[in-house]
């Protein structure tokens, strides 16, 4: 979409046009009714003590120039501001800080939107572990007044934070699973996704930003950018989602915050400069100073609900001009506007650089800090007015599907003989896509996604994002997927695990609905109207760890064990069962440790099933390291017509390190008839499926068939079919078998008194030690160990740090393993083979 639009002839950037819609019946762009480019908000002048006031001023469109239209912008702004007042209303229907107000109507996406979706914030708070996202999301809803009283995650009070609803959660003080809710802050409804921070769940940080518009990256301010800040800045990345950043903890000892902008900046690839300077650290930490107002913020009251604004303290402004100079010249390097006024050296507003800052953060060039402390109700606030300040609203967020068909091919009832109703499944879409743009249009047809599942006490909860359209209860729908036409039978809004019946969701809101068969990913459109289109699924990260598991009573072993594992797996696509044909038992596959104990914990809580748990297993898998030529021909007569079949070609190393098994077909002539092409591609895949040295799967390697024989009468897809499972077999160890292991990226933090022991550790592990970061009295370790060696870990850390060390760890790739441990691994798979031939 072009940021440019032409309005009587005149060139005008689309951005300031919020209060500007299309008629229809003159040909040009006229403003909409007072009612709806002004709105009051009393909440905001009860937060900062202000009146609520509105912009009532006019501007006639065929006169409007580029230039004209930011003067009037920051003029109607100015003019409706009571003097003093430091909140005013925006021409997008909400309030923001008088600062804001004139760079947010400048800032505002295309005309012709519904109001309410300018309104609308859809957010997700993420970061590291123990970072303290669930704790900042507790007092966003106590301050939206969402909940009437703050409560701590472990839940000492025996009540826990809103938003851990498992009792596992309250009991280990971790996130789980991510959590939906809502709330107003003013007039902008904004809904929020808390997510967990452990990276054994990242499937949840996925799947959440893969339907937000925008996020909060939430950082320690001692321990700064860890290595699931990585991870969810890589995700972040992955679905283009804007964030702003919030340094938490400034109460603790050895804060730094001027050091985690720093790592911002160096770790994550992004410009970034603080909005905000703190009036004191660690214990003295008291408030913050607004560097672009120009204000001291001071939060009173029990719970800091009190918000106060004075002048800066006078031993604080050089500070805070410092500041706000390396805010204006960061801005300048990523914001083309503000650049051109920097080079210039002209005055720069404080409207122009909220401006500024909303279109950097909107193109994800920038990210504005804000700095304070969750558990001391310190700088919440302020972080909120930034939410709605320079955060996106569903119109400014650019979202593409891929074009199915034109509407032709899609669910349609048909008669029963009994005269009943029914519905036929619709036809598969067709082989061409081409990308389609959605429109945040509530009269658009409707396209929504189906991003996490849940069984609930009404059967399966699915949480759809609405990005096309509207929602509603009762209206019949079809799964692009699976081409099932079916009705919605009931809408709920969702706060925690707590929900409130809704009739309809509009473009740009998130539900959850029930009844509705479906998977993680699933793509739902209007069943009588519009194109059939398909949107972009989660990314699943592959399994490193797995289990075997049998329920330790033969009672148990039933219907409520198989119901976990269905339910599990259906929930998680990351937890991943399956039967090992050799020993029967039943694997079951996860992110890490703790990934599977918690699934463990939950089939004995919530079914009552209790289980037997065996040795972990690693994820390793086999690749070949050089080309090697085959020639294999399969002979077998057994009376009647026998089989025969031969295939000639070679095995090698899929180019550029790919992971993927590749099937190349360089037959010439007719030596094998093209019909049993298939049947020889199938028997390399299987022959992938477990590796000639240690049982494990097959990675990387690329099958080139260049010849072979064949019998007029004994060739078939069966003869085919082994020729090709052994010809790979004969290759595989002259073309160099090997086995890999998973490799994990692991950061260790730990007081500093305890370095030497918590790297000796490491080493003894096989660990390759990348870095030792000292910073106040702790110190992070980053290291690479392979998986096989960190079990057990966790007990080794917790006893020689004294209980003070925590770790945590993600797949980097896969390693070619030491000799030693590819021997031990052989040595197991051949007594496994051999037990099974004895029974």
């Amino acid at each position: 979409m072009s940021g440019v639009v032409r309005i009587a002839g005149r060139r005008v950037p689309r951005l300031l046009l919020a209060p500007w819609r299309p008629s229809a019946s003159i040909g040009v762009w006229m403003r909409p009714t007072a009612a709806v480019a002004a709105a009051a908000t009393p909440a905001w002048g009860r937060s900062l003590g202000a009146s609520p006031p509105t912009v009532a001023a006019t501007v006639t469109a065929a006169a409007l120039s580029t230039s004209a239209a930011a003067t009037q912008a920051q003029s109607a702004v100015a003019a409706a501001t009571p003097a003093g007042a430091s909140r005013v209303a925006v021409p997008d229907g909400t309030t923001a800080p008088a600062t804001v107000a004139a760079g947010a109507a400048a800032a505002a996406p295309a005309p012709s939107v519904d109001p309410a979706m300018l309104r609308r914030r859809n957010i997700g708070i993420s970061a590291h572990i123990d970072s303290g996202k669930t704790t900042l999301t507790e007092r966003v809803l106590f301050y939206t007044g969402r909940i009437r009283a703050i409560h701590e995650v472990r839940g000492k009070d025996g009540v826990g934070a809103k938003m851990d609803s498992m009792d596992l959660e309250r009991e280990k003080g971790i996130t789980i699973q991510s959590a939906a809710t809502s709330a107003v802050w003013g007039d902008a409804d904004i809904n929020i996704i808390d997510t967990p921070g452990h990276v054994d769940f990242t499937i949840e940080v996925e799947r959440a930003l893969r339907v937000l518009d925008g996020a909060v990256l939430v950082l320690c301010a001692v321990s700064g950018v860890q290595s699931q800040s990585l991870t969810v800045d890589r995700q972040m990345k992955r679905y283009r989602v804007p964030r702003i950043t919030f340094i938490n903890k400034l109460d603790r000892a050895g804060s730094d915050p001027a050091r985690v902008i720093g790592q911002l900046r160096t770790k994550l690839h992004i410009a970034a400069a603080a909005v905000q300077v703190p009036i004191g650290l660690e214990a003295d930490l008291c408030g913050v100073v607004d560097v672009i107002t120009r204000q001291a913020v001071y939060f009173d009251g029990p719970n800091g609900e009190s918000v106060r604004r004075e002048a800066v303290p006078a031993e604080m402004e050089a500070a805070v001009e410092a500041a706000r100079s390396e805010l204006i010249e960061t801005l300048a390097n990523v914001d083309e506007e503000l650049g051109d006024l920097f080079l210039a050296e002209e005055p720069i507003s404080e409207d122009q650089i909220v401006a500024a800052i909303r279109r950097a953060t909107i193109a994800r060039t920038f990210t504005p800090v804000f700095l304070g402390s969750a558990l001391k109700n310190t700088g919440v606030q302020t972080l909120l007015d930034g939410v709605v300040a320079y955060l996106p609203h569903p119109g400014d967020v650019s979202n593409s599907a891929v074009l199915l068909d034109k509407g032709g091919r899609r669910g349609q009832r048909s008669e029963a003989t009994d005269g009943g109703a029914t519905e036929a499944a619709a036809a598969a879409p067709a082989v061409s896509e081409q990308s389609f743009e959605l429109v945040p249009d509530t009269a658009a047809p409707l396209v929504s996604l189906a991003f996490k599942l849940e069984d609930g006490r009404f059967g399966q909860l699915t949480y759809i994002r609405v990005y096309q359209g509207v929602l509603r209860r009762g209206s019949s729908v079809i799964n692009v997927r699976t081409g099932k036409r079916t009705k919605v039978p009931r809408l709920v809004q969702m706060h925690s695990s707590e929900m409130t019946d809704i009739d309809a969701a509009p473009a740009g809101d998130i539900c959850a609905m029930f009844g509705m068969e479906c998977a993680s990913g699933d793509t739902f459109v209007d069943a009588d109207k519009g194109p059939l289109v398909s949107l972009e699924s989660l990314h699943v990260p592959e399994p490193v760890i797995s289990l075997a598991i049998i329920p330790a009573k033969r009672s148990d072993g039933g219907t409520a064990f198989a119901k976990a594992l269905a339910r599990f797996s259906r929930e998680d696509p990351t937890f991943r069962v399956s039967l090992d044909p050799e020993s029967n038992e039943t694997i079951i596959s996860g992110m890490g440790e703790l990934h599977l104990q918690i699934y463990v914990a939950r089939m004995q809580r919530e079914y009552g099933v209790d289980v037997t748990v065996g040795a972990p297993k690693v994820n390793y898998r086999e690749t070949v390291q050089q080309n090697a030529p085959f020639n294999y021909v399969h002979k077998k007569q057994s009376g009647g017509s026998g089989q025969f079949a031969g295939v000639i070609g070679d095995l090698s190393p899929t180019p550029s390190g790919s992971k993927d098994n590749v099937f190349v077909n360089k037959l010439v002539g007719n030596n094998v008839p093209p019909q049993f092409v298939p049947a020889i591609e199938k028997g390399f895949h299987e022959a992938c499926a477990e590796g000639a040295l240690t049982g494990h799967p097959v990675q990387g390697v690329t099958f080139t068939l260049r010849d072979g024989k064949a019998h007029s009468v004994d060739s078939n897809e069966l003869a085919f079919r082994m020729a090709s499972i052994m010809g790979f077999r004969q290759a595989y160890s002259a073309a160099g078998g090997t086995v890999l292991e998973p490799v994990m990226r692991v950061e260790v933090a730990a007081p500093s008194e305890f370095q030497g022991g918590v790297m000796g550790g490491l080493n003894r592990r096989r660990a390759v030690i990348l870095a030792s970061t000292t910073h106040g009295d702790d110190v992070t370790i980053e290291a690479e160990v392979p998986l096989a060696s960190m079990f057990g870990y966790s007990t080794e850390l917790r006893s020689s740090t004294q209980g003070k060390g925590e770790y945590s760890m993600e797949l980097l790739e896969h390693r070619p393993a030491p000799s030693s441990e590819i021997k031990v691994l052989k040595e197991a798979y051949e007594e496994k083979k051999l037990a099974g031939r004895k029974q």
